[in-house]
């Protein structure tokens, strides 16, 4: 049980909801945890093939709960990273399966950066990011500094880090940050017919393809190209592979199970 964290299971779709309401989902240490377990929980469930992570209420997540770290008496920012943040992105990046943020509301400092590890990224008009972290004399962390330059470049991402300016939905699309912009009220559909379509797929082959962007970034064309024959094989290994074929040839729709 969560005290933190709404978690769902159904048709494959696991749903991760941060439930702090009231102070816009903010990070103190029960959540971080929590959320470190549920990931766990459906990197080992075989029935989940798509995450859907999200906020409760108006946010998506605002941050690190900065009256948390004052009720510390010696609060250490490297140990809180290494401990209780670089462990959640890593778990999101090695997940071997999509993750879809739906971005409800603001995403806002290490909230940011939880959002910006997702894959795929669907938001409400309602929805913004702000990497704040400047504006309290802080630098970006929790894999910021790595996933904006690669999305926005570094120009934009340094201008978005020194200077702590709110992107919003629309923004944020035009500088290829989410992947679509609805309204408020066409969230839900859009986000689950996005996990029913990733469900559906050869969710095998997916994880693959996450692993192979992820080494893309940094590694030679070379070695790329030597990953790829790699991958390849697996996929070409799988249940999944056979049944597309055979759906191929036989003119109807496949049917994959990820496996």
């Amino acid at each position: 049980m969560y005290t933190c964290l709404l978690y769902d299971v159904q048709n494959s779709v696991a749903t991760i909801t941060l439930n702090r309401p009231e102070v816009f989902n903010a990070f103190n240490n029960p959540q971080s945890y929590e959320l470190q377990d549920a990931l766990q929980q459906v990197a080992q469930d075989d029935s989940v093939r798509v995450v859907v992570l999200t906020g409760a209420g108006r946010a998506f997540c605002s941050g690190q709960d900065l009256k948390a770290t004052q009720d510390e008496a010696q609060f250490s920012f490297a140990d809180t990273l290494h401990k209780r943040y670089n462990p959640i992105i890593r778990a999101m990046r090695n997940l071997p399966k999509p993750i879809i943020g739906r971005l409800n509301g603001v995403a806002a400092g290490a909230g940011c950066s939880l959002a910006l590890a997702c894959d795929v990224l669907v938001a409400s008009t309602d929805a913004s990011l702000i990497e704040v972290f400047i504006n309290i004399g802080l630098v970006p962390d929790s894999g910021s500094s790595y996933f904006l330059p690669r999305l926005v470049g570094t120009l934009k991402a340094f201008e978005l880090c020194t200077l702590g300016s709110k992107v919003t939905a629309e923004e944020a699309l035009r500088l290829g940050l989410v992947n679509q912009v609805v309204s408020p009220a066409e969230l839900d559909a859009a986000v689950a017919a996005l996990a029913a379509r990733y469900a559906a797929a050869p969710t095998k082959s997916i994880g693959l393809i996450k692993q192979m962007l992820n080494k893309a970034g940094a590694t030679s064309l070379d070695e790329m190209l030597d990953y790829e024959a790699h991958c390849q094989q697996i996929a070409g290994e799988s249940a999944d592979y056979r049944e597309g074929v055979a759906a191929f040839t036989e003119k109807r729709k496949p049917v994959f199970k990820g496996i």
